[in-house]
């Protein structure tokens, strides 16, 4: 069947092996049937696997949330999810200045909200001094404007974003739903009815009307003319209308696909694409961007203090077995705290090969010993984990009993422990565990920072040291090939001193209907519809 989904071409399909399928490249749209031509016209459906949690891109938490409202906002630039290149979208130029402390952006001429006003500097100024306003609200842009100090409209198409300390990592997040620019009439309201009613933006849809819990209704805004430099269609959206469908039970998301009632299906479980490749369907995947699905150990508890006990698990972890065993081809063992699509990625395989007796040496020469029930001890404590997770994915539970096996092979007893998702971020904060799952999607290495710096998210509890000056260093570093060494040095830290233990590369499944052709993933894995078709 042929390919309907425009990934990332060639060279993306070199980077993620078998995710980008066939490869169409995001600047030649996928055929399919007939001569191929985008056809304007018709109505597109999605079915989506939850509702999308506010209509305000800016406060937007979830994916589902994320790929409804990227229909609606633009952004100051893109990224391109093949070679991670950022490129003009409302900006059509920047420079970066003062050790990445200053950013100076060119928007392009014309642009307009969809209530008309247009898109100028002091738009774009006002949106991220709101931003900052939003505080805990805007928790994702808050990152991006770490040391925001103010921003200048230089003139009515020149913008200048200024910071108390370097901050490469911003640029990327122009690029983000998180920094996406709304109008006036949206910044004026407050933010919880931003969440309820939508937002006013620059983007190839508006919204028609929202049924919480049920379903999103955008339909094509004429005149636009300003997409992003990796859209093919440089004109309005093909589609007439876009219709996010809520709907979260996988059996029935799958039905509808293969009914007809829906054209494109998100989330679907790796354990399923080889039945429904085999009846036909097309299945599209891309592995996100990202920190990879991970443990990470936490340094302050006194067991994994021990760098013998974190090299053995390390070794002990069979990442081939679980993926073989859980995924099959569609998601691939980890080689590196980051996904392969994540610029700056660094392999690093070959400390992650499986090696159970080398495990085992390891503890037997920190003196760790076998007891009687098979678990080590030592100065007579037993050598018992606790690891924390917090996904209601059933494959994700699989995973971590296959490792929890192949922990107990070694010695190295763990509980697992899951905790709602709603308390994930205090869980952290408590520090009540010696292993954590975590994963995390970005298509920007500075996610390192976030998750393992005192600063940031703490994960493994480190106060300072190597990685902690390997990556405050990259955020600071505007030269790319001097930050791609930093984020290189800090990949090789967590590996190597297991800090983290990798663990398999997943992957954002949709199906695809015959009716739909040009849809694009974008450097985050969430879908784009402004090049996308029905026939």
């Amino acid at each position: 069947m042929p390919l309907k989904v425009t990934t990332c071409g060639a060279v993306c399909a070199v980077l993620l092996v078998a995710a980008c399928g066939s490869g169409a490249s995001a600047g030649n749209p996928a055929r399919a049937g007939g001569s191929g031509q985008p056809k304007p016209g018709g109505r597109l459906t999605a079915a989506l696997s939850s509702a999308p949690d506010c209509l305000d891109p800016q406060q937007a938490g979830s994916s589902t949330t994320i790929t409804v409202t990227r229909q609606l906002v633009d952004s100051l630039t893109d990224q391109d999810p093949a070679t991670g290149e950022i490129v003009p979208w409302l900006a059509e130029s920047w420079k970066a200045e003062s050790g990445a402390r200053r950013f100076t952006f060119t928007l392009k001429d014309g642009v307009t909200f969809s209530d008309g006003t247009p898109l100028d500097a002091q738009a774009v100024k006002d949106n991220f001094d709101h931003l900052v306003k939003l505080g805990a609200r805007a928790v994702q842009a808050s990152t991006y404007l770490s040391g925001y100090r103010r921003s200048v409209a230089v003139d009515a198409r020149t913008v200048r974003v200024e910071f108390d300390h370097p901050n490469a990592p911003f640029l990327y997040g122009t690029s983000t739903t998180s920094l996406g620019i709304v109008g006036k009439a949206t910044l004026a309201k407050p933010a919880a009815d931003r969440c309820a009613s939508g937002v006013v933006g620059s983007g190839p849809f508006v919204l028609d009307h929202y049924t919480p819990n049920q379903e999103v209704v955008e339909r094509r805004r004429d005149g636009y003319t300003w997409g992003s430099a990796l859209a093919p269609n440089k004109g309005a959206a093909y589609l007439d209308q876009v219709v996010f469908q809520v709907v979260p039970e996988e059996s029935v998301r799958v039905g509808r696909l293969r009914s007809g009632q829906a054209d494109v299906v998100s989330l679907l479980q790796p354990q399923a694409a080889p039945q429904l490749r085999q009846e036909g369907l097309a299945l599209e995947t891309r592995s996100p961007a990202g920190l990879v699905y991970s443990l990470n150990v936490n340094v302050s508890r006194p067991l994994t203090a021990d760098p013998a006990v974190r090299r053995a698990i390390q070794k002990a972890v069979d990442r081939r077995q679980i993926v073989t065993t859980l995924y099959g081809s569609v998601y691939r063992p980890a080689t590196s705290v980051l996904a392969g699509s994540t610029p700056g990625y660094t392999d690093l395989g070959a400390d992650l090969a499986a090696d159970p007796a080398g495990a085992g040496r390891l503890l037997d020469g920190a003196g760790w010993k076998t007891g009687a029930d098979g678990v080590r001890v030592k100065d007579g404590r037993r050598l018992s984990l606790v690891l924390r997770w917090f996904s209601t994915y059933a494959a994700t539970q699989s995973a971590l009993e296959l490792v929890q096996q192949q922990l107990k092979a070694v010695g190295v007893d763990v509980v697992l422990k899951q905790t709602p998702v709603s308390q994930a971020l205090q869980a952290f904060k408590d520090g009540d565990y010696d292993l954590i799952l975590g994963d995390a999607p970005s298509a920007d290495p500075d996610i390192l920072r976030r998750y393992y710096t005192a600063r940031g998210l703490n994960a493994v509890r480190l106060p300072g040291g190597p990685l902690q000056t390997a990556l405050d260093g990259q955020a600071a570093e505007s030269d790319t090939g001097k930050r791609a060494a930093q984020v290189a040095a800090a990949q090789t830290l967590l590996v190597r001193d297991a800090y983290a233990i990798p663990l398999f590369e997943g992957s954002v499944i949709v199906g695809v209907g015959a009716r739909a052709h040009g849809v694009r993933f974008d450097s985050a894995a969430r879908l784009q519809f402004h090049d996308a078709w029905v026939s």
